[in-house]
């Protein structure tokens, strides 16, 4: 399998509930936030909703045949917190975890290892209502629970498991700049939230030493490739601060215990970094087994004292995504080299990579070659990365269907399987997929 990688690295696409399985109301699902957010005016582009999205829920068969014929040997997708207990703590809803189960059965049935993310943004609404979501206190004790019943309920049968998903975008870009559920535009707030998450990681994560100990358990970040403006020192400066706000924020805390030391103190000048007791770190210094790497470009830093923290993201400079995300493979390469000696020497999977592109289905033929040297340059990168010494073990593409894109609703594509929103959602395989299993195949 894939010519020029170890016999046992593991290929697969990826996935997250909201995203793809509709049936948002269905067999005891409550709602989450992103169900309240994407019915609210204004919000999601278009006014598009996850209620149906790719009605995975009642498609996951032909969407399991669909990875079958690709070649791959590893899926990563995610639990949804609401469905399985729809007051985010207590009974477990058993139609809802039965489709976990279904879904887990045939994949392994398929010889395809399922990797499962505990959190990819679907807080039970009944929480947000509750408690306050991830700005309460608490709210580690709600994710520790709700990730025990999943150990319990699944860990005879799945080994990989991953806390959370990019906690970077469910603090920031949900409480930061309000461009997801719930939708705040707080910068206090975000960095408080940031923390819940971690401390919820690290409470996750204790269980599953517990409930689990031949598993693996990993933390998935998203990765961007942070480098000056230029080479004023004051460009310089500010891309070392983003650099840890964007990063080390999220991968230094679970190794040492400490906040990256410069990054923290910039955000304290700024009255924003949370007040707690500092042995409140040792909750959240619990080591993963493994990294997740979300890689997708690059970001170039200037400082910009006009900016509530300083620092503004130049315009790209290279050709972009349909996203206006710029393609930069070599990041990925310098990321992981860098991020295998700076983040605790420990085994890193690709969890998401991909790209948005214009994809436009013409007499059953989607025609993404951008997309194909996208993914073939960016696997190469991997292959670079690894020869320098960086200890990869898988590659995700992102993602396996189009799907429900957050804040930009259906109208960016990601997938190797185009899907037909207009046309029953019929599955079609772009010439990406076709690249990407011919490439399993050597």
């Amino acid at each position: 399998m894939a010519k020029g990688f170890p016999r046992e690295f593991f290929w697969g696409t990826a996935t997250a509930a909201y995203q793809i399985e509709g049936a948002d109301s269905e067999d005891g699902k409550a709602p989450s936030i992103w169900t309240s957010f994407s019915h609210q005016p204004g919000r999601i582009f278009n006014g598009h909703t996850g209620d149906v999205a790719c009605d995975h829920y009642h498609r996951f068969e032909e969407d399991i045949a669909l990875m079958v014929e690709l070649g791959v040997n590893a899926y990563r997708f995610s639990i949804s917190w609401p469905r399985v207990l729809p007051e985010g703590r207590g009974s477990v809803n058993q139609t809802g975890m039965d489709f976990y189960r279904r879904l887990v059965d045939r994949l392994l049935e398929n010889r395809i290892t399922p990797f499962i993310t505990l959190y990819h943004w679907d807080l039970p609404l009944a929480l947000q209502d509750r408690i306050g979501g991830w700005e309460s206190e608490d709210i580690d004790q709600y994710f520790g629970d709700y990730a025990a019943a999943m150990f319990r309920a699944l860990g005879d049968r799945v080994k990989y498991w991953i806390t959370l998903n990019e906690p970077f975008c469910s603090s920031f870009n949900a409480y930061g700049w309000g461009e997801f559920a719930p939708g705040e535009q707080n910068l206090k707030k975000a960095f408080l939230v940031a923390h819940h998450l971690l401390r919820a990681h690290g409470e996750a994560t204790a269980r599953f030493r517990e409930l689990i100990p031949d598993g693996k358990v990993g933390l998935v970040n998203v990765a961007s490739w942070i480098e000056p403006a230029s080479e004023n020192g004051e460009d310089i400066q500010t891309a070392f601060i983003v650099n840890q706000l964007n990063n080390d924020w999220f991968f230094l805390p679970v190794l040492t215990g400490k906040y990256p030391e410069e990054a923290a103190q910039f955000v304290r000048g700024l009255g924003l970094l949370p007040v707690f007791d500092p042995q409140e770190m040792n909750r959240i210094a619990k080591k993963p087994d493994f990294w997740g790497i979300n890689y997708y470009t690059r970001h170039r830093m200037k400082m910009d004292m006009s900016h509530p923290m300083f620092f503004t993201f130049l315009p790209p400079e290279l050709e972009t995504t349909e996203s206006g995300w710029e393609i930069y493979p070599q990041g990925l390469t310098a990321f992981l080299k860098m991020a295998q000696e700076k983040y605790g020497n420990i085994p890193m999977f690709i969890t998401e990579n991909g790209m948005a592109d214009k994809d436009v289905l013409m007499n059953g033929v989607v025609a993404d070659e951008k997309r194909i040297a996208y993914i073939k340059s960016h696997i190469e990168a991997v292959q670079r990365a690894m020869a320098g010494g960086a200890d990869v073990r898988g590659y995700f593409v992102w993602s396996l269907m189009d799907n429900f894109e957050w804040a930009q609703g259906y109208s960016k594509r990601f997938g190797l399987v185009y899907i037909d929103y207009e046309k029953n959602l019929e599955r079609v395989k772009k010439d990406s997929y076709y690249y990407y299993k011919n490439f399993l195949a050597l």
